[in-house]
């Protein structure tokens, strides 16, 4: 009995907790305990996961933080943390019973001070000239005069009142608007979607695409401006198709758009300076260079006009450049008709050579020889297998006689066809034709008249036409046995 009413031993009659319970009240304390808090320190490892969640720490000199983001959470931090940047967190405390730790679950993300603004800025902009984003090369030559002109920015600021009053002195043009927050967490998602979606646009469609675009803003502050130099609008502001220019902030402001924009502007107002030329002054330039072409034009005809004139005068007369071929022409038609004569003497005389041989009378007094020399044969050999080379023999001869006879009928037809239009050119070319052509021929007392001063020395003239002749001045003498009897023309001079 003394056993069971002797005490307990010490601290047998604490509870006790299993390890999940442990682990969910020390969770249940460090978020009632805390709650909502911000920590400041510097981004130690960052590790993004497979799954989209990111990983990293927050250290100081002496102690560690494990911070978590959730890839819902990423999208609206204002700033992505980098390792060695110096930020302030706003979170929630909680811890991870399956390892027994603690850590911070983080959705705000700012920078710590304006040093450590400058200094991630010029750590993005050392990786982003690092690739290549701001060399010359990559970088679109403006649009001359473009048509519709985009423009990034704040609607309900004095900005876009600035770049329209401005266009619209200078150059009016069509204008298409992209509202965005130009300031704050909103600013960097919202200016990369509106480049983009300019980008995306159809050219010629009914919402038509922009020939250049212009992202503008105010002054303000590093903080202000921030929303810029985020990494995401300078790469969309590279990849952008649409020749780009940045006015952003006053002229002292730099933000990393400025180092991958196609032009930078110091103002909004000097953006669309940039833009458009002056109407007017493109209006004086064309009526002067049109003034100026035509002055060359004009210059041109005149020296050509002058070359033309000089190179005339060195050239010879028409007269003289067919003074040489009018005088060959009057040798080839004298010598043309005895040449036509003798060509067809020529041929003539080869035509009855040919004929000789082609004879049919010859062609019958061969065959009659052969025949009588076959029948002399055939008494001393046997009648049949000659009889039948006879026959075929006699046969062939047959179609050789009549293939012969239809060549020889052929060849001269042929030859009396060439031989009539040799004759009927020798008509052509003899002066008869000229006659009929209105021309005359004069003779005086059987010779041919060419000169006036030969007409009046004699009494008489003999004229010839194309239908006959007549005799002037008393009767004429019967021309002398010289004149050529085949009609042969007479010397160029003697037809009028």
């Amino acid at each position: 009995m003394s056993d069971l009413l002797d005490d307990p031993l010490p601290g047998q009659n604490m509870p006790e907790f299993t390890v999940s319970e442990i682990a969910g009240e020390v969770k249940r304390t460090l978020e009632g305990t805390f709650g909502r808090i911000r920590v400041r320190g510097e981004v130690g490892r960052v590790f993004k996961a497979r799954s989209g969640h990111l990983y990293y720490d927050v250290k100081d000199d002496r102690n560690v933080l494990a911070c978590t983001t959730w890839k819902g959470q990423i999208a609206g931090l204002s700033v992505v943390p980098e390792e060695g940047l110096e930020v302030v967190i706003t979170g929630r405390l909680t811890a991870f019973g399956a390892q027994s730790k603690y850590n911070m679950n983080v959705d705000e993300v700012a920078v710590a001070g304006q040093g450590a603004l400058m200094a991630l800025l010029e750590k993005r902009k050392k990786q982003l000239e690092a690739e290549g984003l701001f060399a010359p090369e990559r970088k679109r030559p403006l649009p001359y005069l473009p048509q519709i002109i985009g423009v990034v920015t704040s609607p309900s600021g004095a900005v876009i009142r600035d770049i329209l009053h401005r266009l619209r002195n200078r150059f009016p043009r069509k204008v298409l608007i992209w509202p965005v927050a130009v300031q704050g967490n909103a600013c960097a998602p919202e200016v990369t979607r509106a480049i983009e979606g300019f980008n995306a646009l159809t050219p010629g469609g009914a919402l038509p695409r922009p020939d250049l675009i212009i992202v503008a803003r105010g002054g303000g502050s590093i903080e202000d401006l921030w929303g810029f130099n985020e990494e995401s609008v300078a790469r969309a502001a590279a990849e952008s198709e649409i020749p780009l220019i940045s006015a952003v902030g006053h002229e002292t402001d730099t933000t990393l758009i400025d180092y991958v924009s196609d032009q930078r502007a110091p103002t909004p107002t000097a953006a669309a300076e940039l833009a458009v030329p002056v109407r007017l002054d493109l209006l004086a330039w064309t009526g002067e260079q049109g003034a100026r072409l035509s002055r060359a034009a004009s210059d041109a005809v005149q020296r050509r006009a002058q070359r033309l004139a000089d190179l005339a005068r060195a050239l010879p007369r028409p007269d003289a450049l067919l003074d040489g071929p009018r005088q060959r022409l009057d040798q080839s038609t004298e010598r043309l008709p005895n040449a036509l004569i003798r060509g067809v003497q020529n041929r003539r005389v080869k035509l009855l050579d040919m004929s000789a041989h082609l004879r049919p009378a010859t062609l019958r007094g061969i065959v009659e020889t052969r025949r009588d020399r076959w029948t002399n044969l055939s008494s001393r050999l046997s009648t049949r297998p000659l009889q039948r080379e006879i026959t075929t023999r006699t046969d062939h001869l047959q179609r050789l006689s009549e293939r012969l006879n239809a060549a020889q009928s052929l060849r001269i037809d042929r030859l009396r066809q060439q031989l009539n239009a040799t004759d009927r050119l020798r008509e052509t070319l003899s002066y008869k034709a000229t006659l009929e052509r209105g021309y005359a021929v004069v003779r005086a007392e059987g010779n041919v008249v060419t000169r006036k001063a030969q007409a009046e020395k004699h009494a008489a003239l003999q004229i010839e036409f194309a239908d006959g002749q007549i005799d002037t001045g008393g009767s004429a003498p019967k021309p002398k046995s010289k004149t050529n009897p085949k009609g042969a023309p007479p010397s160029q001079g003697s037809l009028f």
